[in-house]
């Protein structure tokens, strides 16, 4: 068999014969012509036929084969302005190596559960297909950051013995007898990782049991997070910004065919460049709790902002609408927040924390704060949370032995996919996705 080219290369063939190894999205015919819509995984090619440069067998073979069917295409790669990448293939021949049943997915409008009941064939369609490829080159972009910055990648559990992030959003396993759960952050294994290393970061699926049905929320999801030793707060927020204005530049750099097929109006992503601005917690709650905003929550069914809680998706979107580019709010109260992070030294009722917000209503992106590096301070605060002191010794260790400042962040990666394509939900951003009501496929 001839070797194959891919889509994407065609116009490095212009006049040379050249052989696809192919799907068919679509088919028709005028008369002694007949046209093939083909993708590759690279990309979509026009191709066309003619009783003159065909067999009648291969002709017919043309006019009938069904979508979807897997198919070797041999021809002529010729230029044309009006065909996907401007170039077309000229057909000389064509095996069809699986012929597709009837395709389930028709051109017409169907409903969300339906297509999520075939993610497994509707990522093989346009929008899900362009998506897809900018969340590959965001996790690429995220990588190469931190790479070049000298980050070493630490790969925490995830099966662990407690919780990160709160008891009532664990997913519990047994573990040969003893009680494990899904990770729901790799943070507290990075931080000795950190003290060995000086800047590490883990990136990789975790987990919460949250009972929640917005289109912010997954099950299942990715995560990247840095950890950094000696860092304090206001490092660990440049640290944030310089990553997404990176990671935005790059997409915009190599992908933007993926989001002009999208439609993804990128006018706001090309202002995503430092400074963020910056508010604290305090500033936040005085804007969410002017008159106009209230009423703004109000109408949107939202419940009201309450000074001294954490901010609901309504605030964060009414904050973030704000801003042409990410905010970054710090120092919120220290109550609703997880006990690892450091309080403020000039107000202790404070967390030395930040939350990134994207624009456009996208609402939290990032996570992060210093974390408490006082042994007897760290103590306490488990125990105040309720939580097991066994099962954070280990934890408490690292502090006991040479403990530092230190900080990091969580950036949920189909948020940010979500911000960045401009897509609706969540769901959408990840290839499977896990919620509260679906598990298959």
């Amino acid at each position: 068999m001839r070797r194959a080219v891919d889509i994407r290369r065609l116009r490095d063939h212009v006049g040379e014969e050249v052989t696809l190894r192919a799907w068919v999205t679509n088919r028709r015919s005028k008369g002694k012509i007949a046209f093939l819509v083909l993708r590759d995984g690279t990309g979509v090619c026009q191709t066309v036929a003619s009783v003159k440069d065909v067999d009648e067998a291969t002709f017919s073979v043309i006019q009938k084969v069904s979508q979807e069917s897997s198919v070797v295409a041999t021809g002529t790669v010729r230029e044309d302005a009006r065909s996907p990448g401007g170039v077309e293939l000229t057909l000389s021949a064509l095996q069809v190596v699986q012929a597709a049943g009837e395709y389930p997915i028709s051109p017409k409008e169907h409903g969300v559960e339906f297509l999520l009941d075939h993610r497994h064939l509707w990522l093989r369609h346009r929008g899900p297909w362009a998506v897809m490829r900018v969340r590959d080159e965001i996790i690429k972009a995220c990588r190469d950051f931190m790479y070049d910055n000298e980050f070493v990648l630490i790969d925490s559990p995830i099966l662990t013995p407690a919780a990160c992030e709160g008891t009532s959003t664990l997913f519990e396993t047994d573990y040969f007898g003893d009680t494990a759960f899904l990770s729901q952050s790799g943070q507290l294994y990075l931080e000795p990782a950190c003290m060995a290393l000086g800047k590490v970061y883990c990136f990789g699926p975790t987990f919460r049991a949250e009972k929640s049905k917005t289109r912010r929320h997954l099950t299942e999801f990715w995560m990247l997070e840095p950890e950094v030793a000696w860092a304090e707060l206001d490092e660990i927020m440049d640290l944030a910004e310089a990553m997404l204005s990176a990671v935005v530049a790059r997409v915009l750099d190599r992908r933007r065919e993926e989001l002009d097929m999208l439609e993804r109006d990128v006018t706001s992503l090309s202002r995503v460049t430092p400074p963020f601005p910056r508010v604290t917690y305090d500033e936040a709650s005085a804007i969410l709790t002017r008159e106009e905003n209230v009423a703004r929550a109000r109408e949107a069914g939202a419940p009201p902002f309450e000074p001294g809680g954490d901010l609901g998706a309504m605030d964060e979107t009414i904050l973030g609408e704000m801003h042409d580019r990410p905010l970054m709010i710090h120092r919120y109260p220290a109550d609703v927040k997880s006990f690892y992070m450091e309080p403020d030294p000039e107000r202790p009722d404070r967390a030395l924390n930040f939350d990134v917000i994207a624009p456009e209503g996208y609402g939290e992106i990032i996570g992060g704060s210093q974390r408490i590096h006082d042994p007897g301070l760290l103590e306490r605060r488990i125990k105040e949370h309720g939580l097991p002191e066994e099962a954070f010794r280990w934890y408490l260790e690292i502090r006991r032995f040479g403990g530092v400042p230190h900080g990091g962040f969580g950036l949920g990666l189909e948020r940010l996919v979500t911000w960045i394509t401009g897509i609706h939900h969540a769901r959408e951003a990840i290839p499977y996705p896990r919620t509260l009501q679906r598990l298959y496929p």
